[in-house]
Order: C-alpha cells, then structure tokens, then sequence
C-alpha cells in the first residue's frame, strides 16, 4: 500500500527559467493529489491512495525557458570578494539552513581540502568556487547510483568517486567550512543532445552577494546557466529529492507470494527548441 507520495516535478519559475506549460498524469489515478508550497518555494504536488497497487508510473510534460546565457554577469559585493566571507547579521540569520554541516560537524578530510583550494586561490571567493568546482570534477570519477541518500563528503573525497548528488553535496560541504551558505539542487541538466539515456541530475547552488543564488556543477566542472533546468532546492538533499514516499506492505501480498520489492525506473527525454 503507498502512503503518501510528494512529487518534486514541477520546473521552478523564476529569474533564470520560466515555465511555459506543464502537464502531469498519474497510473493508477490517486483518491487525492494537491499542490503545496513548501518552506523553501518549491512546488511540490502530495498525492495519496486508498487502493492497493503494484506499480505507480508518473508522467510529465514541461516546456521550460531559460534565460542565463551567461552565469557570470553580476557584480559580487565587494565585502564578499574574499574568504572566509562574513555575511551581515541579518543575512547570516537568514542563511543559517545553508550554513549547518551535511552530518553536523565538518570532517577534518573536508576542512584541510577546503583550506587548501583557500590557500591556493589566496583567499578570492569566485576563484575558490572555480577552483574547487574544478577539482571535484578531475578527481572524482562519475557513477550511476540510482537509490540512496548521498555518501558523507569525506567518503566521496577519499573514493575519488560518486553520483551527482555526492559531487553535489561534497562541494556544499567544503563551501560551508569558509562561511557560503550553499544549497541543494534537482533538475535536469541538457548534457549530449544525441544521449538517448538521460538522467535526473543535482547540482549546488551557492549565495553570493550581489549575485544572489548562483549554480556550480561539480558533475560536469560548470557553472549553471541556461542548459540546466531546476526543479527543487533546498538546505538538505532530501527535500529536494523528485519523488518521495513510503510503501506498506498488505496481506495477502497482492497476487504472489514474492518478498515487497520497490524499484524505480526513470526515462528522460531532453528536446530543445531554437
């Protein structure tokens, strides 16, 4: 039996994207679904069944548009220019979600890389993000994981490797220990046009003053600009995460005597219009 369910599948709207149209069919058709706001802006959909089911498909439709051709084009506060940066008290209480270490301290792995990359780039704070945007994606090779929360920062920096969501969260996690509030972001990001297999995709985003909420991709080694598409941010990467829900086994299992399996499976396609 599914409890539950939120969706996090609805492209955001603001600045850097508009939503156009969008569209979203669910099989078998929940007793109930609404929209919902939640604490971060992002549009979230809750359904809930009163059926038992073996198999819930989800289908989305979006026409999105962006607008930022060029991530780099604002004017950082001059205050700001250098790490460890100091937000004024007012933004800083403000920011406190963006600032909380992912497992409540900070690694001493994460802490000497971060003085590091500090140390190189003499304390600039967009040369620390370059820097270290760089860094993670030169050293850390990509893997598919399709389930899971997102590995420790120190464990993904001492494996060389992760998904997107563990280059993600270890570029937050270094970009917290030098004072940027940093955020958890999900969507979908254009890749190779001629990719047959796409993928959900996550990335950070990082509060620079003068410049506001500005994307860094550690994945791909970019700044995010108008081939990513979000759908959620937030603080932590679970609530940001696309889909999120509970599943109640029923006796008798519905139709065999199999053990309750879940799995889920997702095919993407990406078409851009000129």
């Amino acid at each position: 039996m599914l409890q539950p369910h939120t969706l996090r599948l609805r492209p955001r709207s603001n600045g850097w994207q508009q939503l156009l149209n969008f569209s979203l069919k669910v099989d078998p058709e929940p007793m109930g679904m609404s929209p919902v706001i939640d604490v971060d802006g992002n549009g979230l959909t809750q359904l809930w069944f009163n059926e038992p089911m073996e198999s819930l498909n989800i289908t989305i439709d979006a026409q999105v548009e962006t607008y930022i051709n060029n991530p780099f084009q604002y004017v950082l506060e001059p205050w700001a220019a250098h790490l460890p940066i100091d937000y004024p008290r007012s933004l800083f209480i403000q920011l406190q979600p963006y600032l909380y270490p992912y497992n409540g301290s900070f690694h001493p792995i994460i802490i000497e890389l971060a003085q590091q990359i500090l140390h190189q780039v003499e304390g600039n704070c967009l040369q620390f993000l370059s820097r270290l945007n760089e860094q993670i994606y030169q050293n850390c090779q990509q893997i598919f994981r399709e389930t899971g929360n997102p590995w420790q920062p120190s464990i993904t920096w001492q494996r060389q490797q992760g998904s997107c969501r563990d280059s993600t969260v270890l570029f937050m996690e270094v970009c917290r220990v030098v004072g940027l509030a940093t955020r958890f972001v999900s969507g979908y990001q254009e890749g190779d046009r001629h990719q047959e297999q796409r993928d959900l995709h996550a990335w950070a985003d990082v509060y620079l003053p003068g410049g506001g909420w500005r994307g860094y991709d550690p994945t791909h080694g970019l700044a995010v600009a108008d081939q990513h598409i979000t759908l959620a941010a937030s603080s932590l990467p679970q609530n940001a995460a696309p889909v999120a829900g509970q599943i109640t086994p029923i006796k008798p299992i519905l139709t065999t005597d199999k053990p309750l399996e879940s799995k889920m499976e997702v095919h993407l396609l990406i078409d851009r219009k000129s």
